[in-house]
């Protein structure tokens, strides 16, 4: 027999959050780089069921990426050396965006470059072509035209390219993705004042793995970008700093593979969350945190997402 409590519980739960001007179904984003272009995992993920898809980073032109080994597993995470390998927006825009525009999921397009002319083109593209919701600005990548330094470790670099993607991003929301290595709030400040709708936080971490042997890095180049588990308090601590420094949504991202895991980001601030590493342990791992979530909010007799403390809209 049902006591009254559960009884009184709601069969279903809207999980809509509100990324500035775009409407999520859920708060549950595959992350870019982890989850290939999306419409390779439809076969195994119901790609309606996410609230997002950041797709591979995408250039001007292919990029072959970098020699293997690509990925190194680590203590409580992963290295990784792909080297932004992508097959051009051009031939995105012509072999994978007709497909996934049968989804009723919002398509985010990772945008990156290594000068700002780069950056421009690669927005101008997907500016002609439909079925993308909106941009990730991915400036953790190094500035050929000023010797090298990262867009997002130089405040006045991330204001530059910002500024640039906002002008050529004239039909939809840009979001800019913050590299972990630098002065976050004050690249946070600038990404705001230069036009962002909303920033993702974080990048991976740069490090390293050796050979206790010979020395050699255990990557085909000789550092990588840390993610997964271990990167999670580190990530959770700047989720909370830049929330409370800005005022546009944050979606967190690093170490995410559970209800807890994603609990924590929202009650740090977090708007909506990202879901990267733990897509090469169970390709399902977006859509079963999704799940978790509405039972989750049933549980507690919550049948709006936004009366769950702690996401903020």
């Amino acid at each position: 027999m049902s006591s009254p409590a559960s009884a009184r519980r709601p069969t279903d739960v809207d999980l809509n959050v509100r990324i500035g001007t775009l409407l999520l179904s859920n708060p549950v984003i595959a992350a870019s780089g982890t989850f290939g272009y999306g419409i390779e995992f439809s076969h195994l993920v119901d790609l309606n069921s996410l609230g997002g898809i950041v797709v591979k980073g995408l250039s001007a032109q292919p990029l072959a990426g970098a020699p293997a080994p690509r990925l190194c597993e680590t203590t409580g995470g992963m290295l990784n050396a792909v080297g932004l390998q992508n097959i051009g927006v051009r031939a995105f825009v012509a072999e994978k965006l007709p497909a996934l525009r049968k989804y009723r999921t919002a398509i985010i397009a990772n945008v990156f470059g290594y000068t700002l002319a780069e950056y421009v083109e690669v927005i101008r593209v997907l500016e002609d072509a439909e079925g993308v919701a909106a941009y990730e600005l991915n400036i953790s990548c190094p500035n050929v035209d000023k010797g090298g330094s990262e867009f997002g470790v130089d405040p006045s670099l991330t204001s530059e390219v910002v500024t640039a993607a906002r002008r050529a991003a004239a039909k939809r929301p840009l979001w800019v993705k913050l590299a972990p290595n630098a002065d976050v709030r004050a690249t946070a400040r600038a990404a705001e004042a230069a036009g962002a709708d909303a920033l993702t936080v974080a990048n991976t971490y740069p490090a390293m793995a050796l050979d206790p042997t010979t020395g050699r890095s255990k990557l085909g180049r000789s550092t990588g970008g840390l993610s997964g588990p271990a990167i999670k308090p580190l990530t959770l601590r700047l989720v909370y700093d830049i929330s409370r420094t800005v005022k546009i949504p944050v979606i967190g991202l690093g170490g995410i593979a559970s209800l807890s895991d994603a609990l924590e980001y929202f009650r740090a601030g977090a708007t909506a969350i990202q879901v990267g590493t733990a897509h090469f342990a169970d390709p399902r791992a977006s859509e079963r945190v999704v799940e978790e979530l509405r039972h989750h909010c049933i549980e507690l007799n919550i049948n709006n997402i936004n009366q769950l403390g702690g996401i903020s809209n």
